[in-house]
């Protein structure tokens, strides 16, 4: 999900926010980190410090609370699937998603501090056993 910015980026227009949900499969947890996002078909994902400009919510995500691990994210496109390479790709991995005329980009991607063990409750953490 793309993020609205309250002024003009000065970053180029091939950059933006987004919310980003990383997601373990076999548990069923959720982790939702902002990054920012550069390219539009063949994107470079990473983690940011601070998103002075955005709404206060976006702020809120990015600013850390004490005691809570920050979550970094990178990723680097490597190879760009478009038309039918793509719907092949699809198919294959995420047949649920065929059929929606998308691209793929394929690549390398590094999460550290990432812990979906702890599930957050209104602002507390619960550790889940």
């Amino acid at each position: 999900m793309e993020l609205a910015c309250e002024r003009e980026c000065s970053r180029g227009e091939d950059y933006r926010l987004i919310k980003l949900t990383i997601t373990d499969f076999s548990s069923k947890r959720e982790q939702t980190v902002i990054v920012e996002c550069k390219g539009h078909d063949a994107a470079r994902f990473h983690s940011i410090d601070h998103a002075h400009g955005w709404e206060k919510d976006v702020v809120g995500m990015v600013e850390q609370k004490h005691g809570k691990n920050k979550i970094v994210v990178s990723f680097e496109c490597e190879t760009l699937k478009a038309d039918r390479a793509a719907e092949d790709h699809i198919r294959q991995f995420m047949p649920k998603l065929a059929g929606l005329d998308a691209v793929v980009n394929v690549g390398r991607m590094s999460i550290t501090g990432l812990d979906l063990e702890a599930v957050e409750t209104d602002g507390d953490t619960e550790i889940a056993s």
